[in-house]
């Protein structure tokens, strides 16, 4: 007999019954919002239970859609560390040696994301291993100090960067930047997805950092795949190099990669915890993120890349056959250059055909059942599979096609 786990789930895969079912299930979640209740094989239901819905990602890495999946070793490993204590620096030490192995640098360190590890590395090269300096931060005395950053490389994320105190300085070209290093310099910052739009290149910016005797650090966030990134820009020479934890090496959300000196890695790891009076006490990674994290990059560097790149091509290849059946509608297949470079595909059509906009397709995606998340802008749609499970690219395809199809002139 099917337990009313396998029920629940056979029926959310259809897109009528699904609906309705929806539409009950949030309603005993809202009655029941104080308390879970178990079904009778012992599977908890617990985003449902508390009125949400799960989602079939289309879109990506995204931290709003909570990254990436933890393959089941690394959720195992993440089980094994809730279980045991250990003593969290000696953790963090020998993870980090081994990660460094792997990532050919002198030293590393897990920490909470990339943004946290910009926000580490950047007071590493501040105060380095002075205490008092780390107490202190980010009010230290005397002039603020300066981190300088390509005028194209600004980006969000660089908050992370002025939690320190410091003051970005923003310049164009080589001429400008050797021109801004003075005595209150600390950094060099590069955006490595914006290294095809700045004047100046990678290798010349590492050059340009060992001339003046700078730190330059790279944020390389999101920009694995390819594999080899973990440690190209390590062997580059950049003193600093970090990696989202939560993206494609999926490992923990809320965990990253720090690589880079060993100076500056141990000055970062006394920004940290379980250190108390620092600038990153709140930025705290446990054991459970230490160890998953570490086991999902050696996951991850032994994986066979090539047939993983083959079998998102073939998924995205599979949506653009239903798409193109469509009259009006036209695909193109495309890698994005450097950050989610992975297979994606884009679906835009003649609006005098297809009679919906792709702001109507994207939200009649995400409200049906189940949800589909994809990218939007005002003339296409666009998507990619890898962070989808394989039982779901042919859902996404037929629900594309219907959509479209639907809004043809004819129908």
């Amino acid at each position: 007999m099917l337990s009313r786990r396998q029920v629940l789930r056979q029926l959310s895969s259809l897109p009528l019954i699904g609906g309705l079912l929806g539409g009950i299930l949030t309603d005993e979640a809202t009655a029941a919002a104080s308390h879970f209740t178990y079904l009778d094989d012992g599977y908890h239901d617990y985003f449902n239970e508390l009125g949400l819905r799960t989602v079939i990602n289309a879109k990506g890495t995204y931290t709003s859609l909570t990254g990436s999946l933890m393959p089941p070793e690394v959720q195992e490993a993440w089980d094994y560390a809730a279980n045991h204590y250990v003593e969290l620096t000696d953790l963090q030490d020998k993870a980090g040696r081994r990660i460094a192995e792997i990532g050919r640098s002198e030293a590393a360190m897990v920490t909470a994301g990339a943004a946290s590890a910009l926000t580490l590395g950047t007071a590493a090269t501040i105060t380095g291993t002075d205490e008092e300096k780390i107490r202190t931060l980010p009010n230290l005395d005397g002039p603020r100090r300066e981190v300088i950053i390509q005028k194209s490389h600004r980006f969000g994320y660089d908050h992370a960067v002025r939690n320190t105190g410091i003051k970005l300085v923003e310049v164009e070209g080589r001429e400008e930047l050797e021109e801004a290093v003075n005595e209150n310099t600390v950094m060099m910052l590069f955006l490595n997805k914006a290294n095809p739009e700045g004047e100046i290149q990678d290798e010349e910016f590492v050059e340009l950092g060992k001339k003046h005797d700078v730190p330059t650090f790279n944020d390389c966030a999101a920009d694995v795949p390819p594999v080899e990134h973990l440690w190209e820009y390590n062997e580059m020479g950049f003193d600093l190099v970090t990696f989202s934890g939560g993206k494609g090496l999926r490992g923990p959300q809320s965990a990253g990669l720090l690589f880079g000196r060993e100076d500056l890695i141990e000055a970062a790891k006394l920004q940290h915890v379980p250190y108390g009076n620092t600038i990153g006490r709140g930025m705290k990674v446990n054991k459970e993120e230490v160890l998953a994290m570490l086991v999902a990059l050696e996951r991850y560097v032994n994986l066979d890349h090539e047939a993983q790149w083959e079998r998102w091509k073939s998924q995205i290849e599979s949506i653009q056959s239903a798409a193109d059946t469509v009259p009006g509608v036209e695909t193109e297949y495309y890698v994005p250059d450097i950050a989610n470079h992975v297979p994606s595909l884009r679906i835009s059509w003649d609006q005098d055909q297809v009679q919906i906009t792709p702001a109507e397709v994207q939200q009649r995606l995400r409200e049906g059942h189940p949800s589909i998340e994809v990218n939007g802008g005002s003339e296409d749609i666009s998507l990619t599979t890898w962070m989808m499970r394989p039982e779901e690219v042919r859902f996404v395809g037929e629900r594309i096609h219907q959509l479209l199809e639907g809004a043809t002139a004819q129908s």
